[in-house]
């Protein structure tokens, strides 16, 4: 592995790269647990059967983790989905506001809410590769104290919300609209603030069933509420605001109430002062997050923002609205496969096994590319059929029915481009992925899908074409970048991390 070229193969011996493992801590797993502390790097892969073999076993490994991250993904994605779906029903004015709404206001918060949180996903996993377990709970709380001072700037958004679209040329019922809808979700973002610490705090434990039979709760809680507020009582957006606003809250509640009752052992060991304490050298971590998250998750809910500028806006925006929606559905199969894959590369990089960390991206890529194709295959066959899930107006379903095949399109690239990310996050690479997302999708791949969209007149088609090449762009780059990594060296740098780290966190102990 010391060859950069040499992405699997190599002929260094069995154990050679262990020097991360006299870190590890003892320790009983669960059973769901694809992390095994005290477990060396696999073998070097010679042939075909060493593949298959090790394939078979890193797999299952990975899964353990996607299966319920997927799972949860869906579910909590769901939450804003579905109130869109009633958003449709109720009529095309309300399914513009709640779609402008979710995608330019909540999704500003959420891609800042994620990206500094996912700051954990480097520090929580290596740190529990390493076994040092007592840091997490302090960096959790210190994200808490991070993410709710930046949500009470953020709220200023909600606000102001209904001016600010206008002001970027959105029309007048929308913004209004829009901005009423907006105000009322306020609750949401300071959910936001508490939910995604805790996430990466559990899974980085590899804690994923817990988040799984909570967001399966939360959803069914979500979908009969909506159908009572929005239908059965027809208290329209209002309704629908208050349910997602609870659905979003008791996610919150139910994790805290696991964490706090002590589920996860010397990971939590109580609320403290600490998490005052070194803040600005976490906040550097996180807001390098947040700048690569960010970038990932603007980028295609900017597309429904141009499309506000096209020609009967409403019917635009209700058409995009459902595709992105249906795409973000379908990407959380990648997003699930993301979380593993950082889950797996932060852990295997903190116990010093290069090997291992290389594969398992192998493995994830090509599980991901081939769920994005049978993803695709379902909704091209189904195109006839699922745009009635989600509207009535007739014009705007047979604009999603000529967009299906670019969706399906969008979905495969869509579905191996994260799983690259997640590497990133898992080796703490977020500030170099910020500055190529910025060359690609706002360089080169924005401007492109608007000079196709406006100047040779392709409208929806042409801009999301534009951007979807700037995605084809970015993912050839992280994979060159993967490729080269001298992954020996990473996991030398994340074992020196994790030894500062454990020395910062046993100081912050005894002086506590």
């Amino acid at each position: 592995m010391a060859d950069y070229n040499e992405p699997l193969l190599s002929q260094a011996t069995e154990g050679q790269y262990d020097h991360g493992d006299q870190l590890l801590i003892p320790r009983n797993r669960a059973t769901t647990a694809s992390f095994v502390g005290g477990a060396g790097d696999i073998p070097p892969i010679r042939n075909i059967r060493d593949f298959s073999r090790e394939f078979v076993a890193e797999s299952s490994k990975l899964w353990l983790l996607a299966g319920p991250a997927i799972f949860t993904s869906i579910c909590q994605y769901s939450l804003g989905a579905v109130t869109q779906v009633f958003a449709g029903h109720v009529g095309t004015l309300e399914l513009a506001a709640v779609s402008i709404e979710n995608s330019v206001i909540a999704g500003f918060s959420l891609g800042t809410m994620l990206g500094m949180g996912s700051a954990l996903e480097t520090l929580c996993g290596q740190a529990y590769g390493a076994g040092q377990l007592e840091m997490l709970g302090v960096y959790m709380q210190r994200s808490w104290v991070i993410l709710l001072a930046t949500s009470l700037l953020l709220s200023l958004m909600y606000i102001f919300a209904a001016p600010f679209l206008l002001l970027i040329g959105q029309t007048a019922s929308i913004s209004r609209a829009a901005g009423v809808f907006a105000i009322w979700m306020l609750p949401q973002l300071f959910a936001y603030a508490m939910n995604y610490p805790m996430a990466k705090f559990l899974q980085a434990q590899s804690k994923m069933a817990v988040r799984a039979g909570i967001g399966g709760a939360a959803l069914a809680f979500h979908a009969a509420f909506s159908w009572l507020l929005v239908v059965k009582l027809g208290w329209g957006l209002g309704g629908a605001a208050v349910v997602l606003n609870a659905s979003w809250w008791f996610i919150v509640a139910s994790q805290l109430v696991y964490i706090v009752g002590g589920r996860c052992g010397r990971a939590w060991s109580g609320f403290t002062w600490q998490a005052f304490h070194n803040l600005w050298g976490f906040v550097r971590l996180s807001l390098a997050s947040a700048v690569m998250v960010c970038l990932e998750i603007w980028y295609f809910m900017v597309l429904i923002l141009f499309a506000g500028y096209l020609k009967d806006a409403e019917v635009a925006v209700a058409a995009l609205s459902i595709c992105m929606n249906i795409l973000g559905w379908t990407i959380m199969a990648a997003f699930g496969m993301n979380i593993a894959i950082s889950v797996r590369i932060s852990n295997e990089l903190g116990a010093g096994h290069p090997r291992t960390a290389k594969f398992s991206l192998t493995v994830a890529v090509i599980s991901s590319f081939v769920v994005g194709i049978i993803l695709a295959l379902v909704l091209v066959v189904t195109r006839d059929y699922y745009p009635s899930l989600f509207s009535n107006n007739l014009a705007v379903k047979q604009v999603v029915k000529d967009l299906t095949p670019l969706l399906a399109l969008c979905i495969v690239i869509n579905n191996v481009q994260p799983v690259l990310c997640g590497v990133a996050i898992g080796a703490g690479w977020q500030a170099v992925v910020a500055y190529v997302n910025i060359g690609c999708y706002y360089l080169f791949g924005i401007p492109l899908g608007l000079i196709m969209g406006y100047k040779f007149h392709m409208g929806i088609t042409g801009i999301w074409l534009g951007m979807m090449a700037g995605t084809v762009v970015q993912t050839l780059v992280l994979y060159w970048m993967i490729y080269i990594t001298n992954w020996n060296k990473e996991a030398s740098i994340a074992g020196d991390r994790i030894k500062k780290w454990g020395e910062d966190c046993h100081n912050e102990i005894i002086d506590h």
